[in-house]
């Protein structure tokens, strides 16, 4: 066999795979902006709702457990009803979920449509990510990666972005009907690009390991959701939830080791590169979406930025994944571990980077900081994801994806809101030190040149007083967020030299 022959490039490849590569590009990209674009309309939302913070808050955090919880039924629908029935059928879910959010009425309407997007569009990813694995020869696969990385990381930074644009211009459900038009291009797109991918496979579906592991992750979410305003285990629905949630995971567990047919098969964790690519992928998951989530409060709250300001500043992360594009595949198949161990390091710098800003950041510090936090995500994610599967018998794909998407879509949730509830803490806390200062005793409040307009016998003043300590305890606890994203970034790059390097046939 020649060289050409065993190691095909992209020009080798037939227009169906050009075809399947931009049905899984573009259903990738649809699915990762509707998890975003929701945060820059909440506001809008819970004005026009009549809600409270803490309701308007399910909006995400449903999207977010409905996408985890139907991650697991992927691989096995693939498998039991093929590939392009499922990628149909979820197509067409998520469509409609997402135009009943744009014409959702009451709080209620619009969580149970949020819940219909994330679970039908839960497939998109693992099954896409699949199809391309499956579809193209082992040597394209760094490069099908990084091309469909792109629709991976744009949709999460589109939909902030252009969300931001449209809830301006045409108010908060504009937002949500954007991505109609899309959505129906991408069902007719999958029903020809598949039409020879239907393959089926007889294959039970384990009821029991689904229910618990359902349960088990939406009682987490819930906890962490919850649990900062329901003062934690002062309260009997954590109690509650702690309880099912640690019952039904020792129920998931013990079921995967002795049914015949699981859900998830335990096999999967003796292959070496993908349960160290589980842990690694988990940390990215944690890494995704989190800065994404604080910097629109830190500039909207602490420096009044307006919504569209803050959507082109958080579009620096998306030009970062964009420049990483122009090395990850040489990077990728000079040494795999290299790339994704660098990927990382550059990510942990950022977080470090984020840490160091303080109140009089300019939008050039915001701007910077992302597009390297960008650029070393899209650096790593490529290499990680090749790695993972690199050793992975194909008849394991579909179910591999699945958990892998899973994990990765359960450390996104989990680490936003430990992110969010040390952001409320650390801001709580040191209000609370600062105000221990703030007294007509304190010397130093006594000089104009140090109190400014600021004073403590009018109200005025002492509201002006107090305004200014809130938003320097608050930007304290954005920098311990951002100390804990760079950690965290920082833990995962030793597991790149666990894994093993990418098998050198084609």
């Amino acid at each position: 066999m020649t060289e050409t022959a065993a190691k095909p490039s992209l020009s080798s490849i037939t227009p169906r795979h050009w075809l399947i590569l931009f049905m899984v590009q573009l259903t990738t990209l649809l699915f990762g902006m509707s998890i975003t674009l929701a945060s820059v309309v909440l506001p809008q939302i819970q004005g026009a709702m009549a809600a409270t913070q803490d309701q308007i808050a399910w909006v995400v955090t449903f999207n977010l457990i409905a996408s985890a919880v139907a991650t697991p039924l992927a691989g096995w629908m693939a498998s039991r009803y093929g590939w392009r029935n499922v990628m149909f059928a979820a197509m067409i879910g998520f469509t409609i979920s997402s135009f009943l959010c744009g014409i959702a009425t009451n709080l209620e309407f619009l969580v149970a449509a949020r819940v219909g997007q994330g679970f039908f569009g839960a497939a998109v990813m693992p099954l896409g990510q699949g199809i391309l694995i499956y579809t193209f020869p082992r040597s394209l696969h760094a490069v099908v990666m990084m091309i469909w990385g792109i629709g991976g990381v744009f949709g999460p930074i589109g939909g902030p972005v252009l969300g931001s644009f449209m809830s301006e211009a045409w108010g908060w459900r504009s937002a949500f009907l954007m991505v109609v038009p899309g959505s129906i291009l991408a069902c007719v797109v999958t029903w020809f690009a598949l039409a020879h991918n239907n393959e089926r496979r007889p294959v039970r579906f384990d009821w029991t390991g689904f229910l618990a592991l359902a349960i088990a992750v939406s009682a987490a979410q819930l906890i962490m959701d919850r649990g900062q305003r329901l003062d934690w285990f002062e309260s009997y629905e954590i109690w509650i939830e702690a309880f099912v949630g640690v019952t039904a995971f020792w129920i998931f567990i013990v079921h995967s080791l002795t049914a015949n047919n699981p859900l998830i098969s335990p096999k999967l964790l003796l292959d070496r590169n993908f349960s160290i690519g589980l842990i690694a992928v988990f940390v990215i998951g944690m890494l995704s979406y989190t800065p994404m989530v604080l910097f629109p409060g830190l500039l909207s709250d602490l420096r009044d930025y307006p919504e569209g300001v803050i959507g082109l500043l958080i579009a620096g992360r998306g030009l970062g994944n964009l420049a990483s594009f122009l090395v990850v595949v040489q990077a990728t198949r000079w040494n795999a571990r290299y790339a994704m161990a660098i990927g990382l390091a550059i990510q942990a710098f950022a977080g470090f980077w984020m840490a160091q800003l303080d109140i009089n950041m300019t939008a050039g510090d915001v701007f910077w900081s992302n597009l390297m936090q960008g650029f070393g995500f899209g650096l790593a994610f490529t290499p990680m994801s090749v790695l993972a599967f690199a050793t992975l018998p194909k008849h394991q794909i579909s179910e591999a994806m699945s958990l892998f998407h899973l994990v990765r879509n359960f450390g996104s949730s989990l680490f936003i809101s430990i992110s969010v509830v040390l952001l409320i803490r650390s801001a709580a806390t040191n209000y609370s030190h600062f105000t221990e200062h703030i007294s007509p005793f304190n010397r130093a409040l006594q000089y104009p040149e140090v109190i400014g307009n600021w004073n403590l016998v009018t109200p005025g003043g002492l509201m002006a007083l107090a305004g200014e300590v809130q938003r320097q305890a608050a930007m304290i606890g954005y920098i311990n967020a951002f100390y804990l994203f760079a950690i965290a970034a920082a833990f995962a790059v030793p597991f790149a030299w666990l894994m093993r390097p990418v098998p050198r046939d084609g």
